[in-house]
């Protein structure tokens, strides 16, 4: 046999044995003897000793009594880690960092430590925007796109404006005119003519979602006309803004309101953690029977205790595990916090 031939197919040999034997075989050894845990996922179990999650993904945690996570442009949804790629002048990026905001920010200033929200319901009970009346309809007219995406959020919004499409069909004959090859009219078709119509029709309302219980069985949610809530500290803090800009507002924390790039980082900073201190605290010693101040202190303190800074404090700033902190405050107060409540 030639002898180059010889010494290329021994080349094979090792380097396929090397490659795709010894190297993966001594990848597994290690990482199941010296970093089983990170090798099996950093997995997180429960006291009852299942999986509830791992310390490297974020849980949507929405519970007024639980931390909340970072922002996420991939609803938490690990197999679809990515960001939003919205820059700073996509109107999409700033609507959803002030929807985020209105419902938490507070004044600053002389009115230090009041929240916003109250006036911003005040405001949008006023009906007026730079002294137009018809605030709902000129939010649609001016961001169609919110508009939509309103009537596409859930099955009852959807449903909220094809029942209003029923009873406007003057509606349905004008899109029609317009559009006459379409087959069937979509409600989010309809979005802005529907929220100018409902503007016209509840003055100083919004259509949100309002849970209600029935004599007999489980509870429902309806859309209704309502004039405070979150929906509407939230959605229109915006154009609160533009009508206040001289109101003193305190800073946040940025990754209160800021998604990771991957959309599922599982650490929240010490300081976002402690600018949800009120809200949690609140919500545990209603909870629990127990005084706010004392909840408070003993939330303030586990916090810090399990705060760690990147490479042993070296580099960045003190981060939270959100699932864990969580985990932490069911097991002393037990209560269970659920991912997505």
């Amino acid at each position: 046999m030639n002898p180059h031939v010889r010494a290329n197919l021994w080349l094979l040999l090792l380097t396929v044995l090397l490659c795709n034997v010894a190297y993966p075989v001594g990848l597994l050894v290690i990482g199941q003897t010296a970093f089983r845990d990170q090798a099996e996922g950093s997995l997180i179990y429960g006291a009852d000793g299942q999986i509830v999650g791992s310390k490297l993904i974020a849980q949507p945690f929405t519970g007024a009594g639980d931390f909340h996570p970072r922002p996420s442009a991939v609803s938490y949804n690990a197999a679809a880690s990515g960001a939003s790629n919205w820059g700073a002048s996509n109107y999409l990026l700033r609507e959803r960092v002030a929807r985020q905001l209105g419902p938490i920010v507070k004044y600053s200033g002389a009115r230090s430590g009041e929240p916003v929200g109250p006036d911003i319901e005040a405001w949008f009970q006023q009906d007026q925007y730079q002294g137009q009346p018809g605030l709902v309809a000129q939010w649609a007219q001016a961001h169609p796109t919110l508009a939509v995406a309103w009537v596409k959020a859930t099955p009852e919004n959807s449903a909220y404006v094809t029942d209003w499409m029923q009873h406007h069909p003057e509606a349905l004959a004008a899109a029609n005119t317009q559009s006459p090859a379409q087959e069937k009219a979509l409600p989010e078709d309809f979005a802005v003519p529907f929220f100018t119509s409902f503007a016209a029709a509840h003055p100083g309302k919004f259509p949100s979602p309002v849970a209600s219980q029935a004599a007999a069985g489980p509870a429902v949610t309806e859309i209704r006309p309502v004039g405070q809530g979150t929906d509407i500290q939230g959605m229109f803090f915006d154009m609160w803004r533009n009508e206040h800009p001289d109101a003193e507002l305190e800073l946040v924390p940025a990754d209160l309101v800021m998604s990771s790039g991957s959309g599922l980082d599982p650490h929240i900073t010490l300081q976002n953690a402690v600018y949800q201190l009120d809200r949690v605290a609140t919500q545990r010693a209603a909870d629990t029977g127990r005084e706010v101040t004392a909840v408070k202190q003993e939330i303030e303190t586990l916090l810090r205790s399990r705060a760690q800074a990147p490479l042993g404090g070296l580099a960045g700033v003190p981060l939270v595990n959100v699932l864990e902190i969580n985990l932490a405050l069911r097991e002393k107060y037990s209560t269970s916090p659920t991912a997505g409540h």
